[in-house]
């Protein structure tokens, strides 16, 4: 059963999470949301790496399940499990199904979706389509550590600049 209460990316996490937020950057500068999500094998080298890609209008681009998707493709089972999938946001139940379905290992993520969901209500934007549950009621075996503190004001300012939304002042 996952925690309920992930403990927080360690030092090492940090490196890889700092990728993320920067595909999610290059994401939001070609107009998609801004999420992006990496591969990592168990010695450590990124195997894959997506940012979110739903400005076509197909709203199932999303890095970690592209992520899945690749996996299953070229990952044996025992590598899939090994790995690791760093991501900006916390996977919505779409990509935690994928996760699990896939049987990738551990999750890391930036920023939670209890996070987003508060800025977005803050900001006076309506809820998304899908129920914004967390990692463990999706897939309620993976190992999921997050948020990271250190990359909130970032991430905030992203999904702000993404929205429309001027919290320079705040």
């Amino acid at each position: 059963m996952a925690r309920r209460d992930p403990r927080p990316p360690t030092d090492a996490d940090l490196a890889y999470l700092r990728r993320c937020v920067d595909l999610a950057r290059e994401a939001l500068d070609a107009g998609d949301e801004p999420f992006g999500s990496l591969l990592v094998d168990a010695d450590g080298v990124v195997r894959f790496e997506d940012r979110n890609r739903v400005a076509g209008g197909d709203q199932t681009r999303h890095p970690e399940f592209e992520i899945a998707r690749w996996a299953a493709a070229n990952l044996t089972p025992d590598e899939r499990a090994a790995s690791t999938v760093y991501t900006s946001g916390e996977h919505c139940p779409m990509c935690s199904a994928a996760h699990a379905w896939v049987g990738l290992g551990r999750i890391v993520y930036a920023g939670s979706t209890e996070q987003l969901v508060g800025w977005r209500r803050a900001w006076g934007l309506p809820d998304g389509p899908v129920a914004a549950l967390p990692i463990g009621e999706i897939a309620p075996g993976i190992d999921v550590s997050g948020p990271a503190p250190e990359l909130a004001d970032e991430l905030r300012a992203l999904h702000a600049r993404c929205a429309g939304v001027d919290v320079s002042g705040s």
